[in-house]
């Protein structure tokens, strides 16, 4: 299930699901709890660990569309915010689309994942405090030649001990 919902991180917005998949993601997150639209976008982004955020734009016309088809219904909420419930007829169709459903859910669940595996916030730490380091050892008194090596030698021991890992 491709192309769709509108989101991301950085560099643009790109299509991740087409309307049928959003259709059902929004409609699961609706039976588990009752929602409104931006909690569900906040949901979305959630379970896609940061990665994709549909558009209000995406999500507010996919929720008029599954009350026309009466797959949810508006619910007394609190404010302007419409909060949205599952139907019957909702519930039915997301055991019809059992299937659909559980590959759109492993689809988000794996943009998690890759998030996970890509987060290079601990390494940008870890460099920064390495810069740190070095810079305030080699500004003080007395940093010789012999300090300087010293410094490459431990980083040179740190890159080769990175290139076993």
């Amino acid at each position: 299930m491709d192309g769709g919902g509108r989101g991301g991180r950085g560099g643009g917005r790109r299509r991740l699901f087409d309307n049928d998949a959003l259709k059902l993601i929004l409609l699961k997150l609706i039976a588990d709890t009752p929602r409104h639209g931006y909690d569900l976008i906040r949901e979305i982004q959630t379970l896609s660990g940061e990665v994709y955020a549909p558009s209000p734009g995406v999500v507010y016309p996919t929720l008029t569309l599954l009350a026309d088809m009466g797959l949810i219904a508006e619910q007394p909420g609190e404010g302007s915010r419409k909060l949205f419930a599952i139907t019957n007829e909702g519930t039915a169709h997301l055991v019809e689309h059992q299937a659909g459903l559980a590959l759109v859910m492993e689809r988000i669940a794996s943009l998690a994942q890759k998030a996970e595996r890509t987060d290079g916030a601990p390494l940008r730490r870890a460099m920064h405090n390495l810069r740190m380091a070095i810079q305030g050892r080699l500004e003080k008194e007395g940093a010789d030649a012999q300090t300087m090596f010293d410094v490459a030698s431990l980083i040179d021991e740190a890159a080769t001990k990175i290139e076993r890992l």
